[in-house]
C-alpha cells in the first residue's frame, strides 16, 4: 500500500516592522510645504489706507459743518463774521455802558476793519450816537481798546478834525450828514449819556 504525503504550505504573516512599513510597500514621499505670500496683502493694505483717508476727510468735514451750522448768537444779537453785536436801547455814560456789556459777558464794540465798521453802521440810527470800546484814560492821546486789542492808527474812522479835545477821553460812533463819510468816530466826555454797541464771540455748540 502506498501512503500519500500531503504537504501544506504554511505562511506566517509577520507583524509590522519597526519602521511601521510593511515589507514590499513603498514609503509615501513626504511633501514639503513652503509658505507663500497671500495675493490679498497689497489689496488689503490699499483698502486700509483708503479707509484711513476717508475717516480723516469725514472728521474734517464734520468739524467744519458743526462749526458753521451750530455757531449762533443770543436772541436780539446780530451776527457778523465770528462775532455777535447788540445795539443798546438805553442811554448811559461810557463807564456804565462798559459795565452793562460786561454783565452780559461781552465788551463795548471793538472795530478792527472797514468791513466791521460798515456792518455796524448799517444797523444804527442816524439820530443817535453810540459808544465804542475806545478810550484815552490819561488824556495823553494813548487810545486803548477795552479788550486790549492794540490800537492801530491805520485802521481808524475819525471824523475830520477828530479827536479834538484832550478832556474828551471816550469815543462815540455818530452820523454827520454834511461829511463825505457820514458815519465816523468822535471823542466826547465820558460822562455824557449815549447809546452803545456790545460785542461778543459767537457761541459754538
Amino acid at each position: 500500500m502506498t501512503s500519500e504525503i500531503t504537504y501544506a504550505e504554511v505562511r506566517f504573516n509577520k507583524g509590522p516592522t519597526a519602521s511601521g512599513i510593511h515589507p514590499g510597500s513603498l514609503a509615501a514621499p513626504k511633501q514639503r510645504t513652503t509658505p507663500h505670500k497671500s495675493k490679498l496683502d497689497f489689496p488689503k493694505l490699499l483698502l486700509i489706507s483708503l479707509l484711513i483717508l476717508f475717516l480723516l476727510l469725514a472728521i474734517t468735514f464734520f468739524t467744519t459743518f458743526i462749526k458753521k451750522v451750530w455757531s449762533c448768537c443770543p436772541k436780539n444779537w446780530k451776527p457778523f463774521s465770528s462775532n455777535c453785536y447788540l445795539i443798546s436801547t438805553e442811554s448811559k455814560s461810557w463807564h456804565e455802558s462798559k459795565h452793562h456789556c460786561s454783565a452780559m459777558e461781552a465788551h463795548l464794540l471793538v472795530i478792527n476793519s472797514k468791513d466791521e465798521q460798515d456792518f455796524i453802521i448799517q444797523n444804527l440810527k442816524n439820530n443817535f450816537a453810540y459808544y465804542v470800546g475806545l478810550s484815552d484814560p490819561e488824556g495823553q492821546r494813548h487810545w486803548q481798546w477795552v479788550d486790549e486789542t492794540p490800537y492801530n492808527a491805520n485802521v481808524t474812522f475819525w471824523h475830520a478834525g477828530e479827536p479834538s479835545d484832550r478832556d474828551e477821553r471816550c469815543v462815540i460812533l455818530n452820523y454827520r450828514p454834511q461829511t463825505p463819510a457820514a458815519w465816523g468816530w468822535n471823542d466826547i466826555k465820558c460822562f455824557q449819556n449815549q447809546m452803545s454797541v456790545c460785542e461778543m464771540m459767537k457761541i459754538y455748540l
